[in-house]
């Protein structure tokens, strides 16, 4: 039975054209359970490819072979390929150049985001699309909430003072007539102009600068710069104070459970230092924390070492403290260990 019995002859080969032949090899690949990123290309290009296989019906099998023969044969010829476009170079190059030259290259150029750009705005830190919702109109900021990821989406909404929230939830209900090419138009003007945004010369905020530098020094030396930061700015005191993290937080900030983790992390003899010098002082409850969420025989042992190590100088102690909090903080950053909220008062 032939093709030409239901009225349908096959295309010959000598009649394909270069486009037919890319559609023939692209069908051929989809209909093999191939995924192809052809968002990745110039939409006029997607819209022939289309339009092309839309006016075609049947190949013959000899045909399809020559086609596929000539695609591999021109595939194996090929020795090194580049990336088309800026965009593409950019990738390639991608944490071999420097940020600033990036943005420099794209700012000459004229740069112009190209495929799907709301995959580019899912990519970015959350932070960097807070001034897009609070500072745009509301019908936009219901369509990037809308392309979000729920739980993104959720975390930004929770950010933005309750008036504007409210804005935007009843924006997004009316996001259902918004056209795809509307959708796509609004994508490429929110990614541009978040890549148009400044480098900043710092990855953390200043709070978290400040926290860490602090979390680090001496008792004394943190307790006088947060008494001056009091004096001059006192919400971003207050702010500071809730990025610290040291041993006296370990009760408010540590869960019971993790405290073995944390400990199996540490030398003995610098818990026990540690341990030592907090006792019978203000920073007691904080070992009497980790006392009491071992079991009952390690901490009765190390209460033991403990009263036989006696007094302990108080840098020393410090010292050990602080080796406990880096192992908390390094333990923190591999996600084994989550701090706690605390307590806001």
């Amino acid at each position: 039975m032939a093709l030409s019995d239901f009225g349908m002859d096959p295309m010959p080969l000598r009649r394909l054209t270069k486009r037919q032949k890319a559609a023939v090899i692209v069908r051929l690949l989809l209909a093999e359970g191939i995924e192809l990123k052809l968002a990745d290309l110039p939409e006029e290009l997607q819209t022939e490819l289309a339009q092309q296989m839309s006016s075609m019906r049947f190949i013959d099998r000899v045909t399809l072979k020559s086609v596929v023969d000539e695609f591999v044969e021109e595939i194996e010829s090929v020795g090194l390929s580049f990336p088309g476009g800026l965009e593409g170079a950019l990738n390639v190059l991608d944490g071999t150049i420097s940020p600033a030259t990036v943005a420099r290259i794209r700012k000459a150029k004229g740069f112009n985001f190209t495929g799907d750009p709301w995959e580019t705005i899912a990519g970015l830190d959350p932070s960097r699309l807070l001034p897009v919702l609070e500072e745009e109109s509301v019908e936009v900021g219901a369509v990037l909430l809308s392309k979000l990821k729920v739980s993104t989406a959720a975390d930004l909404l929770g950010r933005l003072p309750g008036p504007r929230a409210r804005k935007l939830a009843y924006a997004i209900s009316l996001t259902g007539s918004v056209e795809p090419a509307v959708v796509d138009r609004i994508g490429r003007a929110i990614a541009e102009q978040l890549d148009a945004q400044p480098l900043k010369a710092f990855s953390d905020g200043p709070v978290e600068r400040v926290g860490a530098i602090l979390n680090f020094s001496p008792a004394a030396t943190r307790d006088d710069v947060l008494e001056g930061l009091d004096a001059e700015d006192q919400a971003f005191a207050e702010e500071v104070r809730k990025a610290i993290f040291t041993f006296a937080n370990i009760p408010d900030r540590i869960d019971a459970r993790d405290v073995p983790k944390i400990t199996r992390d540490v030398d003995p003899a610098v818990l026990i230092t540690a341990l030592a010098g907090a006792m019978g002082g203000p920073l007691a409850p904080a070992a009497e924390f980790i006392l009491g969420a071992m079991s009952k025989r390690m901490a009765d042992q190390l209460r033991e070492e403990i009263a036989n190590v006696g007094k302990v100088k108080p840098k020393e102690a410090e010292e050990a403290m602080g080796t406990i909090v880096s192992t908390i903080r390094e333990l923190e950053a591999a996600g084994e260990v989550l701090l706690l909220a605390g307590d806001d008062d």
